[in-house]
Parts: structure tokens; C-alpha cells; sequence
């Protein structure tokens, strides 16, 4: 699996979400060579790869090269890509080598690139980068992952009996601006019926630090059972 090529280079960068976009979670664009691929096979597409999903530990990031093939959607058309179609990696590891091998269930009449070859070292070392920087953030993206931070602190969803979904604890960035929250969703119970599910919503404004504002939040629920004080759906 050696490539016969030097090395791509993966460099990642955070989007706003477009207007027409279904939600408010800013995303992830990824470069090779400093080209944007899927716009390049998918123009106008939406990103599927939201902040929220960078919140978790490592091995729950999507782009995160594990030993066994993973299989990850880049974009959509701002809809399920299981009817519309979209760009998708399938990521392995090997060895010192990262490899994408790419698929375009959008038009397959687009020709493919060819496979991505990556340092591992690097790859990784992107990544970390990636995540680590915060500089771009908003208040109610710094409260999303600092509300994360505090549920793992407090082993809050095991305290609880609850169950979260696989990445990033269940938080996301409800809206911005003027109406600026976050959202947290979790299960009560191991079952997909209605009522298993809740959700909990914290208000981000202006007028205070978010760390306090994130703080009291989590102070509320952590002495208060789900069951009864989070909202159904």
C-alpha cells in the first residue's frame, strides 16, 4: 500500500453552515494539496461533517484513521445521502500510511481522484491541530464543547443510567445569534421508541461569560433527574 507519489498533504478548515443548510453547527472542510475535493466533484454540496462530531474523545472523530476501514460521508445535498447521494472516504490505516479512497454516490458519472496517501505522523498531527484550535469559535460553539467537558467530568450520562449518542455526548449547537443555544439529547432507557428519548436546552447569550453560563447549566442537571425535568423528543 506504499504510494509511488510523495505524500499528500490533508489540512482542515471550519465553514459557517451554509443558508440553506438543515442545521446550525459549523463545518468541516478538508484540503488535499490545498484542494477542496468534494467541492470540486460535488459543487454545492453541504458539508456532513459538523464541530460537534470533533467534541468527543479521539476514536469517536470521524476523520480519525483507527486499524480497520472506515467508511465516512463528506457532503450531502443538504439531505439523507441514502436518497440524494453525496461524497464519502472510506479511511485506513496502515502502518505509516493513511490512505482515502474515494466514492461519489452524487454522480458517479464525475470522474474519481485517485487514492489519498498520507503520512500517518502528519495526518494525525493535523488533526490534533485541528481540534485543538478554538480560535474561531463563537460563544455558543465554546459553550458546546466546554457542556461536554463538564458531562464527562461529572460521568454524568452513567450517574444518570442514560445513554448518548456516539459522538460528541449528545451536544450540538442549536442556532446562533439572537436566538443562540445549545442543545444536549440523550436516551432514558436502551430503546428507540419516542419516549425513550430527551433533550435538554441551555440559552447562550452575551451578558455573562459562557463558562458561567455553562457551569450553572450543568450544576442544574446534575442534581436534577432526566426523567422528569428534560423535555420528551
Amino acid at each position: 500500500m506504499e504510494p509511488s507519489e510523495p505524500f499528500n498533504v490533508l489540512s482542515l478548515r471550519h465553514v459557517p453552515a451554509g443558508p440553506g443548510s438543515w442545521r446550525s453547527a459549523a463545518r468541516i472542510r478538508s484540503l488535499v494539496d490545498g484542494v477542496d475535493v468534494v467541492e470540486t466533484i460535488h459543487p454545492d454540496s453541504d458539508s456532513s461533517l459538523f464541530h460537534e462530531m470533533l467534541i468527543g474523545p479521539p476514536e469517536t472523530w470521524p476523520l480519525r484513521a483507527g486499524g480497520e476501514p472506515r467508511r465516512v460521508e463528506l457532503s450531502s445535498n443538504y439531505c439523507d445521502t441514502g436518497c440524494c447521494g453525496g461524497v464519502f472516504v472510506t479511511i485506513e490505516r496502515s502502518g505509516g500510511l493513511v490512505v482515502w479512497t474515494w466514492e461519489n454516490t452524487d454522480d458517479i458519472r464525475v470522474p474519481l481522484p485517485p487514492d489519498s496517501h498520507f503520512d500517518a505522523d502528519r495526518y494525525d498531527a493535523e488533526l490534533d491541530r485541528f481540534v485543538a484550535d478554538h480560535s474561531w469559535e463563537e460563544p455558543v460553539d465554546t459553550a458546546a464543547r466546554l457542556l461536554a467537558r463538564e458531562l464527562v467530568a461529572l460521568d454524568w450520562h452513567r450517574r444518570w443510567n442514560c445513554l448518548t449518542p456516539p459522538r460528541g455526548f449528545g451536544v450540538s449547537v442549536g442556532d446562533r445569534g439572537e436566538e443562540a443555544h445549545v442543545t444536549m439529547r440523550f436516551r432514558v432507557e436502551d430503546s428507540l421508541l419516542s419516549t425513550a428519548f430527551r433533550h435538554y436546552t441551555v440559552s447562550v447569550t452575551g451578558n455573562e461569560p459562557v463558562e458561567n453560563q455553562v457551569r450553572r447549566f450543568a450544576e442544574h442537571i446534575d442534581t436534577s433527574d432526566p426523567r422528569s425535568t428534560a423535555q420528551h423528543g
